[in-house]
């Protein structure tokens, strides 16, 4: 019987297809931006200038480093839907305390630890009470959003510091610092979850739970720490937000929600957990951005650029499904 299966015309072609797209399907996000590289540049000669290309690394830094922050959740079958709130939560922490005479160090820590301490909060209701990570993040999206509000009375709070000027402007060549610490944070986030003990249990606990714990993974512990990390980078993302806008906004801008999931997507990293990668993020972050960037040089509404947005991030989870 098994022979006679095997011997079904068209199964062994159907099978090489099959292959055909999940090879296509494990670099999308690279060769998506290769051909948005190629069709803006032909479209528009400034696409690849020095000044535009600059000018998408570092808008693409925040991004890329929610997204990493993110790609740990996921990695864990989870979703922080929380993390632009959380940012926004930072950045106004930051603003309270710049503004309240704590300088910057100590402004920059505080803003951190409190992104840190609603990752821990995220984590805990969700491996403890055992909550739905969609229910526990959707809430505190709006708590922390609230927080926000209440703490700066809905004001912003302009900040004018030569350091966070020289953190937005300066840079070495095209890549601007915002830029290299996202890459740094990229890199430490590779080696954290390919090359440690910690790594190995988020893979662990986000493929098979059960089994993890039977070898002794505390994946309470590790949902927990996830968590941490998103809400952590959200801080980082924090301050280079108040950098590059000059200011600590209370309103939060829910693109980086959809962006950081969107560029998860897009890296190939699966939603259902136990498979990541941190570079397919960091791809997906930048063909975000030069999508954006490209239809704003070429004159397109910004009507229509969720919507594009959508589109590819739809795609791209269709892609997923072909994936090896």
């Amino acid at each position: 019987m098994a022979d006679a299966q095997l011997a079904v015309p068209g199964r062994d072609a159907w099978s090489t297809r099959l292959r055909d797209i999940g090879f296509w399907a494990e670099w999308a996000a690279l060769i998506g931006l290769v051909v948005l590289v190629v069709v803006f540049q032909s479209l528009n000669s400034t696409f690849l200038s020095t000044g535009n290309v600059q000018s998408m690394l570092v808008a693409a830094a925040i991004l890329i480093i929610l997204a990493v922050g993110q790609t740990f959740v996921i990695s864990t079958a989870g979703i922080d839907l929380s993390v632009a709130s959380t940012m926004t939560l930072g950045a106004v922490v930051f603003g309270q305390a710049y503004t309240s005479g704590w300088g910057l160090p100590l402004s920059a820590v505080v803003a951190v630890v409190s992104s840190a301490v609603l990752g821990v909060v995220n984590g805990t209701l969700i491996a403890r009470g055992k909550i739905t990570d969609f229910i526990v993040t959707l809430g505190t999206l709006s708590a922390a959003s609230g927080l926000a509000l209440i703490l700066s009375n809905g004001k912003p709070v302009t900040i004018v510091d030569p350091f966070l000027l020289r953190l937005s402007t300066g840079g070495v060549g095209i890549f601007g610092w915002s830029f290299i610490i996202a890459a740094v944070v990229a890199v430490l986030a590779h080696v954290m979850l390919f090359h440690s003990r910690f790594g190995t249990h988020v893979l662990a606990t986000g493929g098979a739970p059960e089994s993890a714990t039977a070898m002794g993974i505390s994946t309470r512990r590790i949902k927990i720490a996830v968590y941490t990390v998103s809400g952590t980078l959200a801080g980082l993302g924090a301050i280079l937000l108040v950098a590059r806008v000059g200011a600590a906004e209370p309103a939060a801008n829910t693109a980086f929600l959809l962006n950081s999931v969107a560029a998860v997507v897009l890296g190939g990293v699966s939603l259902f957990g136990g498979r990541g990668t941190i570079t397919g993020p960091v791809i997906g972050a930048l063909l975000l951005t030069a999508l954006v960037n490209g239809l704003t040089l070429l004159g397109v509404s910004q009507f229509y650029q969720p919507l594009a947005v959508g589109i590819v991030v739809v795609l791209a989870a269709l892609m997923t499904r072909f994936q090896r």
